[in-house]
């Protein structure tokens, strides 16, 4: 077995297991649980872990509370949070205390304390606030790479030597972009686009419809790797969710690139795994 494919492996194994805790959670006997709060543009995710690190139950909501990486609506994404905080409370029947959340390459400075603010004002003690290279690549391990998540508004590139993030870009091309061209190609407004893109059945044709702006996230990356020697790709986020969007980017780069199977949950289990018990100020 290649190391790219144990890696992809490893990562669908904890994909799979996420997707089946949120349909059935685990009520463990756990003296504590670790959450992770992923504030993404299109999608809010909440990931649960036990004592010991494994995952036990999980809950997302589609939202519009965050434009290319940054908190648009505050109450919103807050109410957001404390439903989906309240519904896994419920489920698991405790209280859900610690979280770690996330934040976009290249914006610690920006968005850290509002993300800090959404979290802590829906009923968690926050401990920690990690980029979400760093978070994702806690689930795909990979010591040297690049690690592409297609978001809603951008496209974050991340590359990787000896295990370290070496160079972030966050560039402005995403499932914004998808979502456009997709209204005006078939005459639906923004939130029906937004809605017919994630139907997997709407890929086939979709991937035609959309090649251009793929083709164009291709040569951001290839612009943002020039000279780092890198040899292997990773796709994360909701956008690389569309059906063969790997193959035109390895197309593209000339680099094998590989996609979990549901690149959108990467992130979030990746952010809970960076939860402790010691609360940030």
């Amino acid at each position: 077995m290649s190391k790219e494919k144990s890696i992809i492996d490893i990562c669908n194994k904890d994909i799979q297991e996420f997707e089946n805790v949120i349909k059935k959670p685990k009520k463990s006997k756990s003296n504590t649980y670790y959450c992770g709060v992923d504030l993404g543009t299109a999608c809010v995710v909440i990931t649960v872990l036990d004592e010991n690190k494994r995952t036990v139950a999980g809950a997302y909501k589609y939202a519009d509370v965050v434009k290319d990486g940054m908190i648009v609506d505050y109450i919103g994404a807050v109410d957001i949070v404390r439903e989906l905080k309240e519904e896994l409370d419920n489920k698991l029947e405790t209280e859900l205390i610690y979280a770690a959340a996330a934040i976009p390459p290249g914006t610690d400075g920006l968005d850290a304390g509002t993300i800090k603010n959404v979290v802590q004002g829906a009923g968690f003690e926050i401990t920690a606030i990690v980029n979400e290279p760093t978070a994702a690549n806690e689930v795909l391990k990979i010591e040297n790479g690049a690690i592409v998540d297609i978001g809603g508004g951008t496209t974050g590139i991340s590359i990787f030597k000896d295990g370290k993030v070496e160079k972030v870009i966050d560039e402005a091309t995403g499932g914004t972009h998808f979502s456009l061209v997709v209204a005006g190609a078939y005459k639906l407004s923004y939130e029906e686009a937004e809605i017919y893109k994630r139907n997997k059945n709407n890929h086939d044709e979709l991937i035609v419809t959309l090649k251009p702006v793929v083709e164009k996230i291709s040569k951001i990356i290839v612009d943002s790797i020039e000279g780092y020697g890198v040899n292997e790709i990773y796709l994360v986020g909701g956008s690389s969710c569309l059906k063969g969007i790997e193959k035109i980017i390895q197309k593209k780069t000339g680099i094998p690139t590989y996609k979990p199977i549901n690149p959108i949950f990467v992130t979030p289990i990746g952010i809970a795994r960076n939860c402790t018990e010691q609360i940030i100020s």
